[in-house]
């Protein structure tokens, strides 16, 4: 039988945390991920999350430091996993990208509070540090695992979130993965 574990990555905004608490309230599945990790050592360091990304590009020990918790869980089960590169390191699980308009992105990105590290003057502005951020990321990625992380076809389920609610996402995803597990 396949692992019972879900990995979620995405871009920016695309609604990863939000659809990873409906799947573990709807599967009882516990869950793990990166933003809070990410901006727990960007405070840390007085940094943007922006900034982080852009300083680990010279400074592989930040995600050593994430990527460490990630690695360990290819054995655990029940679980959702919201990590930018949990879907190479945990490459049995149900692989999911959420994607987004970039606008719509920054819409949601601004209006979150808890994103106190993530605010921007304009609209305008967020979407350059959106896309910024993910161009930081994937060139690292690219550079310490040899991990494309926008080449879809690593995944199980592309889904676009623009336009749907959370809940039909996690409706989508829940559909797909128990297909997906047979």
């Amino acid at each position: 039988m396949k692992t019972k574990i879900i990995t979620i990555t995405g871009d920016l905004g695309s609604g990863k945390s939000t659809v990873s608490n409906l799947l573990c309230e709807n599967l009882k599945y516990d869950y793990i991920y990166t933003g809070k990790i990410q901006r727990k050592i960007a405070h840390r360091y007085g940094m943007t999350t922006l900034e982080l990304n852009k300083y680990s590009e010279t400074h592989p020990e930040i995600d050593q430091e994430i990527d460490a918790n990630f690695k360990s869980l290819s054995n655990a089960s029940h679980l959702i996993v919201d990590s930018r590169m949990a879907w190479f390191f945990i490459p049995d699980s149900f692989k999911v990208f959420l994607k987004t308009d970039v606008v719509i992105a920054a819409e949601r990105i601004s209006a979150d509070k808890l994103r106190n590290n993530e605010i921007y003057a304009s609209r305008e502005e967020a979407v350059k540090n959106i896309i910024a951020r993910k161009t930081s990321e994937n060139k690292r990625y690219l550079k310490l695992y040899g991990a494309d992380a926008s080449d879809m076809s690593h995944f199980d389920l592309v889904m676009d979130t623009s336009h749907i609610t959370p809940q039909q996402a996690a409706e989508t995803i829940i559909r797909e993965y128990e297909s997906w597990r047979i």
